[in-house]
């Protein structure tokens, strides 16, 4: 459905365009979704998990970041993870002021479990592109994400 707002083509373009990126990535996610809602996770709480699978502890401030999410909004996500006994905050020796967050036991095993449905989810959902149209598009998000970056 194109935009219904009165401005230049350049602005109504890319305002159809961006409603099209926002929905198209809520498509993808809510078709995807169903291994992280059988392990009781939101997507936000499955790549935190993730991310501290993969990169170690880190302070909670950088791991907001990593999600681009605001750290108070990214609180409430590591609160819930703590709640669940999936992630442990912990003061940072070095700087008492730093908060650390790091995997549990149980969160390390939620990964291992959750990440082989997950991922083939999103393999399947976007198989309707080719190998070539996957890079292609990877290509064009890589650049919308980080324009300053060639």
């Amino acid at each position: 459905m194109p935009t219904h707002y009165e401005g230049s083509a350049r602005e109504k373009r890319s305002l159809d365009l961006f409603i099209k990126l926002i929905r198209a990535a809520a498509s993808v996610e809510a078709r995807t979704s169903g291994p992280l809602l059988a392990s009781g996770l939101t997507t936000s709480q499955f790549g935190a998990l993730e991310t501290l699978y993969y990169v170690g502890p880190l302070p909670a401030g950088r791991l907001a970041e990593k999600h681009l999410k605001s750290p108070n909004n990214f609180t409430v996500v590591i609160s819930n993870l703590e709640k669940q006994g999936l992630v442990r905050r912990e003061k940072s020796p070095s700087d008492r002021r730093v908060v650390m967050v790091e995997l549990t036991a149980s969160g390390r095993a939620a990964v291992e479990k959750t990440m082989p449905a997950y991922v083939q989810a999103i393999a399947d959902d976007l198989d309707g592109l080719s190998e070539r149209e996957q890079g292609q598009l990877a290509d064009l998000l890589r650049k919308v994400g980080r324009p300053d970056a060639d």
